[in-house]
Order: C-alpha cells, then structure tokens, then sequence
C-alpha cells in the first residue's frame, strides 16, 4: 500500500524518522487542497490549491503506527486518493481551519518563504 506524507512526515522534517522503513516511490502534486500551519505540523483539507507530496510504499504496521500518530486527538481521517505513483492514503485534517494562516505554495518545507 502507498501513503502521501506532505509535512513533517516527508524527508529531513522532524518526524521523517517514523518513515525510515518505508519506500519512497516519487513527489507529487495534488490539486484541490489546502494546506494551513498548525505550527510543528500542517493541516491538509479539500479546498481550491494544491499541495506538494512525497508518496512511499508502506507495510500495514507502518500504517497503524502513522494511524495512532495522526488519530490521537482525532485530528485526521485517512482517505484513498489517485496519484501518479497509483492510489494512495491521504490523511486529511478534521477540525476548524479559520484563523490558522493558509500555506498558499502548498508546499511545507516552503511556508516560512510563504508567510505575508
């Protein structure tokens, strides 16, 4: 199965270390979402950009470790969405996002370039 990790999760970021036994398959862009800064992470929702994506091939244990990472709180939801590299998880935020300031490049290792 492939995962798309768009934040802390994609290579060199603070939380890269929990994909160390995945495999890296490409980059992709996917239009039609959002991206806004929760500060140490992103927050991805259905809306009119897009965003800049590492997808891996994973194993279904790295799948239930991402899935207790990103669930605590219940934060995010995982939906399965098409990309170059085939049909992939997604994890989507499911909280409120007024207030929190739009990462408009969609690109989270570019926000700080980003910020107006």
């Amino acid at each position: 199965m492939r995962i798309i990790v768009y934040g802390s999760l994609r290579r060199k970021q603070g939380n890269s270390h929990w994909m160390t036994n995945a495999q890296w398959v490409g980059n992709c862009q996917l239009a039609g979402y959002e991206m806004y800064d929760l500060g140490h992470y992103p927050a991805v929702v259905h809306g009119e950009g897009q965003i800049y994506c590492e997808v891996y091939r994973i194993s279904s244990s790295i799948l239930t470790e991402l899935d207790a990472l990103k669930r605590d709180g219940h934060e995010y939801k995982r939906e399965l969405v098409s990309t170059p590299q085939g049909i992939a998880w997604l994890y989507l935020y499911q909280r409120p996002v007024d207030g929190l300031r739009r990462i408009a490049c969609g690109d989270w290792l570019k926000r700080d370039e980003d910020a107006h």
